[in-house]
């Protein structure tokens, strides 16, 4: 049953010409309860659940006012209990769940009871990515030979999984093939705002990955967690914690042509670990922010774990809407996103000096530079244009400063290794190792691409296309497969960089 504490059960139009029932949180301040308004969005929509699910029990009043009373600095001793919309799983922390929910069935089922009193509380959605390998490349077939390895592999996995889908109402899996869980969950799973009961509420998450953060940039609050709390929120139990700080990152300029979104999120990265933001929201607002398209701010979003943030959250504007009717969402799910988050005060990103916040950090975009790092310590930033002699520098170092301890007489140095011959697939090479490999000859600042596998990378259109471009460009100067390059001859990618 709906309650109407503080008389914050009020109504809008979700664009039907019909009015429907949401919890008001402006109506929460004006009852007195807290300068809701001035709260960090990712902290009034947290509050929104935090007063929608008060039952005097899970969640109490005294919640309700602790939050809409959250002050950007004081002592963090406060825990919130958070009632999340839904519970997104990957399939390898996803299947011990399914066997905890299976065997409380059978146990339910074993006293004589309906089994299906087991259920999902939330919608669950699981997707099929993390076993998912590349076993042939390079060639016409390779996704379909790559999908039936694929379901040899992990027959018995997949058949659980699909008993799962047809044994529980609320419990849905996207099939291995489809792409990566954080893609899937902004471009298809999202809805932006739900309905429950007559009642419309924002979509809040928790996932069973730690880049679940990339449904951030859609204005939707979620991150990664263990598969305890996932478990607890499938059945409907809150996800505690203490109430964060709020890390403001103001964001003024517009990026220079040629700087992508992966250039301005090691910047980013580099900036928040200095902040030591670990642990809080970050939250990205200002001029600069409205003017990155949907998939660059995701992009942002998803590299929270790599700055240590809970959350790198952007807020709702017509950019999201936009985003949301271009993937699929229908006319009526993005008229009802919009009207309900501009009934709450929310929709439109916020500019300096609107909210408060626990540290302001600032970021001019047209700072941003093309830059190199990682992939394991994508902190250690090197800006593209001093990328020759910070290489010569570390490979003059000793091994004890991170160097490589060489001369510069040994550039260019032969060292030939064997690999395995490309368009091989793991089962030949299982089966005849010696067969499948091939002497390839190396030499100090050679450079090999293999392949792009980061999720930060492949879930945003313009840098993908940006990686064709790449390709594209040296391939007609010459370069192939079976070539080298040199990185500090003048013949590598000095030679194919894009003007």
């Amino acid at each position: 049953m709906a309650h109407n504490l503080f008389n914050t059960l009020q109504e809008f139009d979700p664009g039907t010409g019909v009015k429907v029932k949401y919890y008001s949180l402006p109506e929460l301040e004006k009852q007195g309860i807290g300068p809701v308004s001035k709260l960090p969005v990712s902290i009034r929509i947290v509050l929104e659940s935090v007063l929608r699910n008060c039952d005097g029990k899970k969640v109490r009043e005294d919640d309700v006012r602790t939050l809409a009373n959250w002050k950007a600095n004081e002592d963090r001793t406060a825990e919130i209990p958070f009632v999340v919309a839904r519970i997104v799983l990957q399939d390898f922390t996803g299947v011990p769940l399914l066997v905890d929910l299976a065997a409380m069935r059978s146990t339910v089922a074993g006293i004589g009871k309906n089994p299906k009193m087991i259920e999902p509380l939330v919608p669950v959605d699981l997707v099929v990515d993390h076993s998912v390998q590349v076993d042939v490349a390079g060639t016409d077939d390779s996704l379909q030979k790559n999908m039936e390895i694929e379901f040899e592999r992990n027959r018995a996995r997949y058949q659980f999984l699909k008993w799962g889908m047809q044994a529980f109402d609320t419990f849905k899996v996207v099939p291995p093939g489809i792409g990566i869980v954080h893609q899937v969950n902004l471009e298809y799973l999202a809805k932006g705002v739900l309905e429950k009961g007559g009642v419309y509420y924002p979509d809040t998450l928790v996932g069973t990955d730690s880049h679940t953060t990339m449904i951030n940039g859609l204005g939707v609050v979620g991150w990664g967690v263990g598969g305890i709390e996932a478990e607890a929120g499938m059945l409907g139990q809150p996800v505690y914690f203490l109430t964060p700080d709020v890390v403001g990152v103001h964001l003024t300029g517009a990026l220079k042509e040629g700087v992508t979104a992966t250039d301005l999120v090691l910047h980013i990265t580099e900036m928040l670990r200095k902040a030591k933001v670990v642990g809080k929201f970050v939250e990205y607002f200002g001029e600069g922010a409205t003017s990155l398209s949907l998939t660059d701010r995701a992009t942002i979003a998803n590299m929270a774990p790599e700055y240590g943030a809970t959350m790198g959250f952007f807020g709702v504007d017509e950019e999201t809407c936009n985003y949301l009717k271009a993937t699929g969402r229908t006319t009526a799910q993005v008229d009802a996103f919009r009207n309900y988050f501009k009934a709450q005060g929310l929709f439109g990103i916020p500019r300096k000096g609107e909210i408060e916040y626990s540290q302001l950090l600032e970021v001019n975009l047209a700072d941003v530079t093309p830059n190199v790092a990682g992939p394991k310590r994508p902190q250690d930033r090197i800006e593209l244009k001093a990328l020759k002699d910070k290489f010569a520098e570390l490979f003059q170092k000793p091994v004890a400063d991170n160097g490589y301890a060489k001369s510069i007489a040994d550039l260019g140095k032969r060292v030939g290794t064997t690999v395995a011959a490309q368009n091989t697939s793991l089962v030949q090479l299982g089966k005849d190792p010696a067969a499948s490999q091939k002497a390839i000859d190396l030499g100090h600042g050679d450079v090999l691409i293999a392949a792009i596998t980061s999720c930060t990378n492949t879930s945003n259109p313009s840098v993908m296309l940006a990686a064709g471009i790449l390709a594209k460009k040296p391939s007609k100067r010459g370069l192939t497969s079976s070539r080298r390059s040199r990185l500090l001859s003048g013949q590598g990618l000095a030679s194919f960089r894009i003007t």
